[in-house]
């Protein structure tokens, strides 16, 4: 049986440590903070980031790289910009020399390049190493709590993604396999810069209508960046696309919609930041998914006006009246829009 290692002791990476646990996966958890590591290990529970799920005996906590250093699958449970380094220690420490899978469970793009975080891993990971994507729309706190839900497993290996659907598989959580993994990376990653704007539009005060139209443009903008960068059509009517997107947007649990909703009512983002105990990833996609709408040619205007909203502190009302009054224009059928 795999060795499986989580790496990040979040909410995320504890939840999937209590699925593996409940399938009986033998699996550690590592956490940096080695105070953190003892609080859960003693009281069974992760009380900063997913309190009240109980954490099994089965589950090793650990904050010693040594204890998890001969796995030989690693979930990296960690925000976006520190995905990479995170991989970079695993390939210095790790002792398995028959080639590393590495799971990703972060939804964003490198910061200094933009490019995808798997083209980055890349040129980290030796050639008998796979790298694999899980996404979808899956919020920690209800799969801690064992309530359905369905993700896709993607990557360019098929064995690898197929490894993954396995490893993860349960009667309350169904994997499904993807090799549009250019797709499924840029639709985990954007789709947090939507949610920021479906909790704009809450703050503000608005309605359902309001949010159903957000969501479905943002849904087309996002798509159309997805083709232009080489991803498939399909992949965004799926989990990772539609399905991530509506959980996002329109969850209590996201964290981009609470930070949405709070610059909607006129709150400084950095006074948000710095009560949040968790990392809002849109804020960074933001402004990496202007760069690469600017890069690729695609327009993307509610992303510009969250742009806007985030760093150069425009007025939301005002925002949602530049949206409303674009030039008039036709909803056509693969996003391609005509005068």
């Amino acid at each position: 049986m795999d060795k499986v290692a989580i790496v990040g002791a979040g909410s995320w990476g504890t939840a999937l440590a209590v699925l593996l646990a409940g399938k009986g996966t033998p699996v550690r958890l590592f956490a940096r903070n080695a105070t953190k590591a003892s609080y859960m290990h003693e009281f069974r529970e992760n009380k900063t980031y997913l309190s009240g799920v109980k954490i099994p005996e089965a589950v090793e906590i650990t904050a010693n790289w040594d204890d998890i250093a001969d796995a030989d699958i690693y979930v990296v449970a960690v925000p976006s910009h520190v995905v990479l380094d995170t991989i970079r220690e695993i390939k210095e420490k790790a002792k398995f020399d028959k080639g590393l899978l590495i799971v990703n469970v972060a939804k964003g793009f490198d910061e200094i390049t933009g490019n995808r975080l798997s083209q980055e891993a890349a040129l980290i990971l030796d050639e008998k190493d796979a790298f694999c994507t899980l996404s979808g729309p899956t919020h920690a706190e209800e799969v801690g709590r064992q309530m359905p839900a369905a993700i896709v497993a993607a990557s360019e290996d098929e064995n690898a993604a197929k490894r993954v659907q396995e490893l993860f598989m349960t009667d309350r959580f169904r994997v499904y396999t993807n090799h549009d993994l250019t797709g499924v990376e840029i639709a985990g990653a954007t789709k947090n810069v939507i949610a920021l704007a479906a909790g704009i539009t809450a703050g503000l005060g608005f309605g359902d209508n309001s949010s159903a139209a957000l969501v479905t443009r943002g849904l087309h903008e996002i798509t159309r960046l997805g083709i232009a960068m080489g991803a498939k059509q399909e992949t965004f009517s799926g989990l990772a696309g539609i399905g991530d997107l509506m959980v996002t947007c329109n969850s209590r649990h996201s964290r981009n919609r609470k930070c949405g909703v709070a610059l909607g009512q006129r709150k400084k983002l950095k006074e948000i930041l710095n009560e949040s105990s968790m990392v809002v990833e849109g804020v960074r996609a933001a402004k990496i998914t202007k760069s690469l709408s600017e890069r690729y040619d695609v327009e993307m205007p509610i992303v510009d006006e969250v742009y806007q909203i985030l760093f150069e502190d425009k007025d939301p009302r005002e925002s949602v009246l530049d949206l409303m009054l674009r030039r008039k224009k036709n909803e056509s059928h693969l996003g391609i829009e005509e005068e």
